[in-house]
């Protein structure tokens, strides 16, 4: 019989066409190592604004809703790469992130968080309102899973690769602590 893959699912906080955050998103997904299959979260803009009235299993409010926890429930880890809006999480992201607290599927999931910035601070203070709204849902967020990446738009290349050293070593630690922090089945 075989094995099945592990899957790590990707969320990325922007919804530009041509994010950098996106594209910084699907170069870790190429990281993974040999046996964790990649998928990106592709219904962002789908979600309907959160409300707690509509909110519970047995309520056909939305598809998009339903389709979204099948795909945390169904990944083994996540990855989040967002931007900083306005020195916080762009809010379809924090939108997404509201219909799951009730529901848990973040509940002891290994979790990368990763902000990108055409900024020096990398959109640090983004990474620490994710992270601070992801530990209150307790995803288990590995130690060196987690990074600002300043000056994101001079360190992807036009085929969207990492050109710059330093973020490329970063990102081979926050994938390697991802990738250890998934249990074995």
């Amino acid at each position: 019989m075989k094995q099945r893959s592990l899957v790590v699912l990707g969320i990325s906080g922007s919804l530009r066409e041509q994010s950098s955050n996106t594209r910084l998103l699907s170069f870790i997904g190429g990281m993974m190592p040999a046996g964790i299959e990649f998928r990106m979260y592709q219904g962002l803009a789908s979600l309907p604004h959160f409300s707690p009235d509509l909110d519970g299993d047995e309520d056909p409010w939305h598809e998009a809703v339903r389709e979204w926890r099948e795909e945390l429930r169904a990944a083994n880890a996540v990855v989040i790469c967002t931007p900083e809006y306005a020195r916080g999480v762009p809010g379809t992201l924090k939108n997404a992130l509201d219909w799951i607290v009730s529901s848990g599927e973040f509940v002891n999931k290994p979790t990368a968080v990763v902000s990108a910035s055409p900024h020096p601070d990398g959109g640090a203070m983004a990474l620490q309102s994710l992270t601070l709204t992801l530990k209150m849902m307790t995803a288990a967020i590995p130690d060196e899973a987690s990074l600002a990446v300043p000056f994101v738009s001079k360190i992807i290349g036009p085929d969207g690769s990492v050109t710059d050293t330093n973020t490329l070593s970063s990102l081979l630690n926050l994938v390697r602590a991802l990738s250890q922090a998934i249990p074995e089945k």
